[in-house]
């Protein structure tokens, strides 16, 4: 039996790059954006119950809303099966996107391009 997938304890399996896929989603299901965390994040994220990422661009931990004050408050934790990627249940204090919208899939992709939804 492989017990990172049918046991109970947490055991990230972290990419190459020391990084894991985080999904985050508000508490009715809506896709709010996508990230990545590392160990340091993903603890500090179940420390202090607010979402903490690995910026990839800036090459160190990012708290969500550490300058716009958006904070995504962490409701639930999930990991998937073969624990590769996370689901972050969050309440947001605004807008998940630094482009101000909610989510940031706020376009669906046409056979025109894009189109800006919601």
């Amino acid at each position: 039996m492989d017990m990172r997938e049918n046991g109970l304890a947490l055991d990230p399996k972290y990419d190459a790059n020391g990084l894991i896929t985080a999904v985050v989603t508000d508490r009715a299901g809506a896709l709010l954006m996508v990230a990545h965390m590392n160990a340091d994040a993903l603890a500090e994220t179940l420390a202090v119950g607010e979402a903490v990422f690995w910026s990839r661009s800036r090459g160190r931990l990012w708290r969500k809303g550490e300058t716009s004050g958006h904070v995504l408050k962490l409701v639930e934790a999930r990991i998937d099966c073969d624990q590769d990627a996370l689901w972050l249940i969050c309440d947001p204090a605004g807008p998940a996107c630094h482009t101000g919208a909610t989510s940031c899939f706020y376009r669906r992709v046409t056979a025109d391009g894009l189109e800006r939804i919601g």
